[in-house]
């Protein structure tokens, strides 16, 4: 019973793999389309055009013939009638004319010595009589034509082709010159009318091969151009997902095998400045790497010297002469502003390197953003909208770096007071940070998360490294999470943090545990983010 499902939904899959093969906008089935219509055309109008010459061919023949033996009969036997005749001598001669090869029915109309109209039918056809002959052609044949130099008799012999229940006829009368009876003659058609439907089946019997031909003709040229276009596609799609050693098998000298080499030459091509890029990334991305660990031996020293000197601005009045008191701030102002700077260069370069890793631990959300906010002296510009008992498992030294930035940036540039609200949904904890400043510009909100970006081209340096929304977006990233800017309609800007409930099951080691780098560092510098 299995195999048979198996097998119905192999013909089911198989079905609709045709189908989409042949599906209204495929070029293949346009093709075989538009092969089909053109062979369809010239079928039909060469199969038409035959049958017209081929009827009009077997008409006239047939015709001709009837014709030329009525006028033969009429000028031997009723031409030697007198010119009044009895009624046994038209029959008799009518019976005679009837005889001839063509076989065809014969009425003569004549008048007796005493004026009377006679009629001699051979008995043909039912009977054939002056009834069957259109009016028309017997108002033709009894009109007397004046003799001239272009027309030397008074009487003519004409014809018409009618149709009586179905059967074609040939119709034709004509009177005896010099004076006698009128005949008119009847010929049955319906043999050439055979043979034409026998021509009509045997054409559109070949205007159906041609077609199914053209149609057969279409899929074999449609396979021969599509597959190396099928390939081609394939091969592209393998290139936009990332495989630059893709390449395409070349044969032929024609347009496709044009199309091939040009597809190598330009994936070759993007595998070499790809390569390039990507060499010219890890260097970038060591010298950072490189330059900040080289930086922070010099600037530990630095940064003890400054505070010593910091220690002693805040000493009594008159310890440091006034002149170079202000150069000391700005020293250690700078110190501070550098090694932030530094130790947030470090951290990005352990995201671009793929190393940081989450220590994960159940964390109280509303704890932490209070520990967050108390540690940093924001307590009194900080609104805290969140119930206690919101768990989360989470890594707690990163998610203080996530609120650290977002809330700092948001005293910093945006309108006090900052609130701060959380709340829980099915499988994620959201946290809202909002402001009452001015608000994002609407061309600065798809960049606010960018490293480096500043508003304004007017303040290329700030207190700010540029880097502390880009970290938190990235430390949100680790976690499974997203951070998302917008403008509230009440003003000021919100930033909206969504996290997992539980990140462990998308930042696990193969082995079931996780890890942190050592020397992972804190950041709570704010992005010049407006």
């Amino acid at each position: 019973m299995s195999d048979t499902r198996g097998g119905l939904r192999g013909w089911s899959a198989g079905r609709k793999g045709g189908l989409s093969r042949l599906r209204f906008t495929s070029l293949r089935l346009r093709l075989v389309v538009v092969f089909g219509l053109v062979a369809l055309t010239a079928a039909v109008s060469a199969s038409g055009i035959a049958y017209w010459l081929n009827r009009e061919a077997v008409l006239t023949r047939a015709q001709d013939a009837v014709l030329r033996d009525f006028r033969q009969e009429m000028q031997n036997r009723a031409g030697a009638l007198p010119a009044h005749p009895t009624q046994d001598e038209l029959q008799r001669t009518a019976g005679q004319m009837a005889s001839s090869s063509q076989s065809f029915s014969v009425l003569l109309v004549g008048q007796d010595t005493q004026g009377k109209t006679v009629y001699g039918n051979s008995g043909g056809i039912n009977g054939f009589s002056l009834e069957d002959v259109p009016k028309s052609l017997r108002e033709a044949v009894g009109r007397q034509q004046e003799i001239s130099d272009t027309n030397k008799q008074p009487y003519h012999l004409y014809w018409q082709r009618v149709v009586d229940h179905g059967t074609p006829y040939l119709v034709a009368g004509t009177r005896v010159i010099g004076g006698g009876p009128t005949g008119y003659m009847a010929k049955s058609l319906e043999p050439e009318a055979k043979d034409l439907d026998s021509l009509a089946w045997s054409l559109g019997i070949a205007t159906g091969l041609a077609l199914i031909g053209a149609a057969l003709l279409a899929q074999a040229a449609a396979t021969t151009v599509l597959k190396p276009v099928h390939r081609l596609g394939v091969a592209a799609r393998r290139l936009g997902e990332g495989k630059l050693d893709t390449r395409l098998r070349v044969s032929g000298t024609d347009e496709l095998a044009d199309l091939s080499r040009t597809f190598n030459n330009a994936a070759e091509a993007l595998e070499k400045r790809v390569a390039d890029m990507a060499a010219r990334d890890d260097a970038s991305r060591r010298f950072v790497a490189d330059m900040s660990h080289e930086l922070r031996t010099p600037l530990t020293a630095i940064t003890a010297v400054t505070e010593v000197l910091e220690e002693e601005l805040d000493a009594d009045a008159g310890s440091m002469d006034p002149m170079i008191e202000p150069a000391v701030r700005l020293v250690v102002s700078e110190t501070r502003r550098l090694n932030t700077l530094v130790e947030n260069l470090m951290e990005v370069t352990r995201f671009d390197a793929g190393t940081a890793r989450l220590v994960l631990d159940d964390v109280d959300v509303a704890d932490q953003i209070t520990a967050c906010i108390d540690a940093r002296a924001w307590l009194d510009a900080v609104e805290l909208d969140a119930e206690r008992g919101i768990h989360a498992r989470l890594d707690p030294r990163r998610l203080d770096v996530i609120l650290a930035n977002l809330i700092g940036n948001a005293l910093k540039h945006g309108g006090s007071p900052v609130r701060v609200a959380v709340r829980e949904e099915s499988d994620s904890v959201v946290i809202q940070v909002r402001d009452h400043g001015p608000g994002i510009p609407e061309d600065v909100l798809p960049h606010v998360f960018d490293r480096f970006y500043k508003a304004s081209a007017s303040r290329p340096r700030s207190e700010g490294s540029g880097l502390g929304l880009s970290i938190a977006m990235e430390n949100a990233h680790i976690h499974g999470g997203e951070i998302t800017a917008a403008n509230s309609l009440e003003g000021g800007a919100v930033f909206t943090l969504r996290l997992p409930r539980d990140a462990s099951e998308l930042t696990e080691e193969p082995d079931g545990s996780t890890e942190k780098k050592d020397g992972d560092a804190d950041t709570t510098q704010g992005k010049e983010g407006r």
